[in-house]
């Protein structure tokens, strides 16, 4: 499909892209991207439904194939991206399962990084094992458990950074590198980073997967999805996966991501900046034990995070001092801060992993990853950074 009508410089900004790219209007020459809400489309004459149907001719058929707005939503990702081609699905993690599904099979293995959000957790030690696929979880930290694990061939390898809640950065150069020596194909989970921050195509993965639901959208209204990746590995690998299991994003859903992206980058780097702030309270305060942001140099992951990212995200994980019961009466005593268990929204997030977000992962998977009941994860929003120090402060006391 013609998607982009304005005719945009080829060396146009990002920036500019998220605001212009990927319009596809009706003969109203709407401003604003129209939402096509509809199931299904009709056609003149049978001659076209059979044409369209054995794809002689590309034209909408049915939207759990193909929308005109989510087709707008997916040109305008793809772009910022820089990827070949993108298709959105209805959440995040159906996203992150068919970027797996769509291109492993029994008797194949999968090594992913431990580190991973408790639903992914899941989809790697549970329901792609169900189905023959054999699974080896590692320090995503560590190169040479990467090394050793990547020793025997692969299929796929999958991890994310930062990761949830420990905001672990991994190194995407290396790990794709591996991956590729043992034939498998790397897919990155991006959501915490966002494409402002890290683009990781560009490090050598091949796939990208986001849950729309977080800063794109970015004011906590809808759920969606996306995968990113080569025009190949969409059109044969992807594409009908997604057409014949079905989780298609709804129109609706995919304008409000589509007009998300344009304030994309105005919004995380807001926030980011607020979190860096917010990190140097936490870190300086006598009630905080320890406090995890990448942009401060006493993290473990810094260096590393400024070699791949171009700002350090908009998440913090502290641990306060006196564990869960110290947790809970400082999670009540908050006023602006809000207790969710969402992320990326213009509102600041807090949450207890250990009995919220990862309460389903196994004991001692959250014992290797660091996760205890002392930790609490914070999403900062665009409120005012002073204020949310103020309130964490009232908090703690």
């Amino acid at each position: 499909m013609a998607l982009d009508y304005r005719n945009l410089p080829a060396d146009v900004s990002a920036r500019t892209a998220a605001i212009h790219a990927g319009q596809l209007p009706s003969p109203y020459m709407e401003n604003a991207e129209a939402i096509y809400m509809t199931s299904g489309f009709t056609y003149a004459s049978a001659e076209e439904a059979e044409a369209a149907f054995k794809g002689d001719i590309e034209r909408y058929v049915y939207s759990r194939y193909a929308n005109p707005t989510v087709s707008m939503f997916e040109e305008r990702l793809r772009l910022l991206e820089g990827a070949e081609a993108c298709m959105a699905t209805g959440s995040g993690m159906a996203a992150v399962f068919a970027a797996l599904a769509c291109q492993i099979s029994a008797g194949e293995r999968l090594v992913a990084s431990r580190a991973l959000f408790s639903s992914c957790h899941v989809i790697a030690t549970q329901i792609l094992p169900r189905f023959g696929v054999e699974t080896e979880l590692v320090d995503g930290t560590d190169l040479a458990a990467w090394e050793r694990a990547l020793s025997r061939p692969a299929k796929l390898t999958f991890l994310e950074t930062p990761s949830n809640p420990m905001l672990d950065i991994i190194d995407l150069k290396a790990v794709a590198e591996m991956s590729h020596r043992a034939g498998a194909m790397l897919v990155v989970d991006n959501v915490f980073a966002t494409p402002v921050f890290q683009r990781p195509l560009e490090f050598g993965a091949d796939v990208v997967t986001y849950s729309t639901t977080k800063h794109i959208d970015g004011q906590g209204r809808s759920l969606g999805g996306a995968v990113l990746g080569s025009q190949e590995f969409v059109t044969e690998k992807l594409l009908p996966f997604l057409r014949h299991t079905g989780p298609a994003l709804s129109p609706f859903n995919a304008w409000i991501a589509l007009k998300g992206l344009e304030t994309l980058e105005l919004r995380v780097r807001a926030a980011a900046e607020s979190a860096a702030r917010v990190a140097d309270f936490l870190a300086a305060h006598p009630k905080v034990a320890q406090t995890i942001y990448p942009g401060r140099t006493d993290c473990a992951g810094h260096d590393l995070a400024k070699r791949q990212m171009s700002g350090f995200g908009t998440l913090t994980t502290f641990r306060l001092k006196g564990g869960k019961a110290a947790c809970f009466k400082a999670l009540n005593a908050l006023q602006t801060i809000r207790i969710s268990n969402n992320l990326g929204d213009a509102k600041s997030l807090i949450c207890h992993p250990d009995t919220t977000t990862h309460a389903k992962v196994p004991a001692e998977d959250k014992r290797l990853l660091g996760i205890d009941d002392s930790m609490l994860r914070l999403s900062v929003g665009l409120e005012s950074a002073d204020d949310l120090i103020a309130d964490l402060d009232r908090a703690f006391a």
